[in-house]
């Protein structure tokens, strides 16, 4: 009861009460107004809050999904609906604009405190050595070059990371920028991922059809005879045709016994290398690179790479059109996108000196960053065949003589084979190559080159049969392709075994007839020559003798002691090489050496090898070894180690 009394009478009172006074009535308003403006400006503030972290999150790579899922080669993202109708309405439309203003306010305070907000790894939600990886992966797409140099030699030093991190970093490199790392010795085969899966094949077909189909769809006119008679040969034979119409060995076509290697085998070629060599010449012409690539060339020459692991001759034909094609530019993104580099940056580390020779050639074409050479068919680059930091003050040259090759010539030891031999085709008689080996080591600061051409002592033996090449013509073509690759930027020394040497005789005459190729000859410091028959060999006259039944070559007939060119190419270097004051150093076998099983010839005699220029130093081995020292300290290997430090000595001290 004395509640309700209470309330009874404070009703009364404000019924009989006066009018509050009007300055109470103004705080009243002043408050209404704040509590009003307060709630506003509180959920302004949460609904900024909630889209700024809503635009965090949109930025913020789900490293808990990575976490999850570490040994995936692919990244989550967010998925947005593609439902235009949930993109219509005022809500989006002040959503999609209260983005804009956020992502500028970020941005500018961003700048003011040095940060970058430009790209979206900026915002991970990681450990602090995971950030780092990822700035230097936005260094390495720098406009600044030694910046992304740096970063690439940062990145091959990062050895931290987990498996995941380094297939998640892979998604994100530039084509640069994995080249670089493809070409650096010590980066990390995590960095390269597997390359994307081939289109299976149409129903019924094979890859032997596969490759004639390619080879069919380049251009057959305007072609040298050579291309075209391996172009037909690879389209119209198979493997089993080829051994039925030859009868195992004879021949009475066109060209006759284009490959009868003896009078007791059979020929052993597929058709896969008849295609892959008349491919390897087609890739050599620009404009047939496009056409290979346009019909799907570089998967079905992936294709073969990986069905045949066990064959390294295939494999190298292969990497020999890879590297032809990768000296046009326009093609780099299109070799980069299939596969490509990853292949090439594990065959670079191969054992195997030709496979990773080969595999150095085609990174180095594709290396527009740190190679402004560009390294032709038949170049290859022995040292250095990654980025390095040494400077290089200096090339030495390596060229191979009658039936010699880029790599086999040059090997440490070889045994009593027979001229004829095709030590190349057997791998394991292969064992290493001195110039990579022991001369890099020793002259850090050289770059070592050898070169490859085609020979043959007889036209039944040549690849080509229609293609015969005089000693002026490869060595005008020689001479385009090393000045292409940069010979003649830095001093140069020239080694050459055997015929060879009548090239490199003939390459400095021709340069220095032309302007444009003054170079080559001002910094030509030397030459060594290793039983070079610069009177002619006793080789060419017992060809000559028995030439109905050897059929000579042309480069076999240009060896002949009574050749006027050979005459006339001897007396003029002489005296062009003693106005240029060449260094000059000579090596000469004094031993026979067996042609075949049956013939033994003493291939280049004392007098034949002595220029008249220069020291000649007699070693009692045959012709196929006065190039292949037994071991590291041999008398051959040291004396030419010898010549070629004390004739580059002042280059290589500045």
């Amino acid at each position: 009861m004395s509640l309700a009394a209470y309330c009874v009478m404070c009703c009364r009172r404000l019924g009989t009460s006066t009018p509050p006074p009007k300055s109470n009535t103004y705080w009243k308003d002043i408050r209404n107004i704040i509590k009003f403006t307060g709630s506003l400006i509180l959920g302004g503030s949460l609904f900024l809050t909630y889209e700024i972290w809503a635009l965090k999150k949109s930025l913020t790579l789900d490293t808990q999904v990575v976490e999850k899922e570490k040994m995936k080669s692919y990244i989550y993202v967010h998925t947005v609906s593609l439902d235009k109708r949930e993109n219509l309405g005022i809500t989006y439309q002040a959503r999609k604009e209260l983005h804009k203003a956020v992502r500028k306010v970020l941005a500018i305070s961003a700048r003011i405190l040095q940060g970058s907000f430009a790209d979206t790894f900026t915002t991970f939600d990681m450990e602090d050595h995971e950030c780092a990886v990822w700035l230097l992966l936005k260094k390495s797409k720098s406009d600044d070059r030694a910046a992304r140099l740096q970063a690439v030699q940062e990145m091959v030093e990062a050895r931290h990371l987990h498996d995941y991190q380094f297939r998640t970093i892979a998604q994100a490199f530039d084509l640069r920028t994995l080249i670089g790392l493809a070409r650096s010795k010590e980066s990390d085969p995590r960095f390269f991922l597997p390359p994307p899966p081939l289109p299976p094949l149409k129903e019924d077909s094979s890859i032997e059809e596969e490759l004639r189909n390619l080879l069919a769809s380049l251009p057959q006119t305007e072609l040298d005879e050579c291309i075209q008679y391996l172009t037909s040969l690879a389209l119209s034979e198979s493997s089993q045709s080829l051994t039925a119409q030859k009868g195992g060995l004879w021949n009475f076509g066109r060209y006759g016994l284009p490959y009868a290697e003896s009078f007791g085998e059979v020929p052993s070629a597929t058709v896969e290398t008849f295609s892959l060599e008349a491919l390897v010449k087609h890739s050599e012409i620009p404009t047939h690179c496009d056409k290979i690539e346009a019909n799907g060339g570089l998967q079905l020459l992936q294709r073969l790479y990986q069905l045949y692991k066990d064959c390294p001759k295939v494999q190298r034909s292969v990497m020999r059109v890879v590297g032809n094609m990768a000296l046009n530019e326009h093609l780099h993104s299109t070799i980069g996108r299939s596969g490509w580099v990853s292949i090439l940056a594990e065959a670079v580390k191969s054992p195997d000196i030709m496979e990773a020779s080969h595999a150095a050639r085609a990174l180095a074409n594709l290396d527009r960053e740190t190679v402004p050479e560009k390294y032709q068919d038949g170049v290859y680059v022995l040292h250095p065949q990654h980025r390095t930091s040494q400077p290089i003050k200096a090339d030495v040259l390596f060229i191979h003589g009658l039936m010699g090759a880029a790599f086999k010539t040059w090997r440490q030891q070889d045994s009593d084979q027979g001229l004829t031999e095709k030590v190349s085709e057997d791998e394991t008689r292969y064992t290493t190559c001195w110039p990579k080996t022991w001369l890099a080591r020793d002259c850090p600061a050289l770059r070592i080159i050898s070169v490859e051409y085609d020979t043959s002592l007889s036209e039944w033996r040549a690849r080509c049969p229609s293609e015969r090449k005089s000693i002026a013509f490869r060595s005008n073509e020689l001479l385009q392709k090393l000045r292409a690759a940069g010979v003649g930027d830095r001093p140069v020394i020239w080694v050459s075994h055997s015929m060879g040497g009548l090239l490199v005789k003939k390459m400095l005459l021709e340069a220095s007839q032309r302007p444009e190729m003054s170079s080559v000859i001002n910094n030509t410091r030397g030459i060594l020559f290793y039983s070079v028959p610069h009177h002619g060999s006793h080789l060419a006259e017992y060809s000559v003798s028995v030439r109905y039944l050897l059929f000579p070559s042309l480069e076999v007939k240009e060896l002949s002691k009574d050749s006027p060119a050979l005459k006339t190419l001897q007396d003029d270097f002489v005296k062009f090489a003693k106005d240029k004051n060449f260094q000059v150093l000579s090596f000469v076998e004094t031993l026979p050496t067996y042609i075949g099983s049956m013939i033994k010839l003493h291939v280049v005699p004392v007098e034949s090898a002595d220029l008249g220029i220069g020291d000649l130093i007699p070693v009692d081995v045959n012709h196929l070894n006065i190039c292949k020292p037994k071991k590291k300290d041999a008398f051959l290997y040291q004396r030419t180690l010898q010549f070629i430090r004390e004739t580059l000595a002042k280059d290589l001290e500045n």
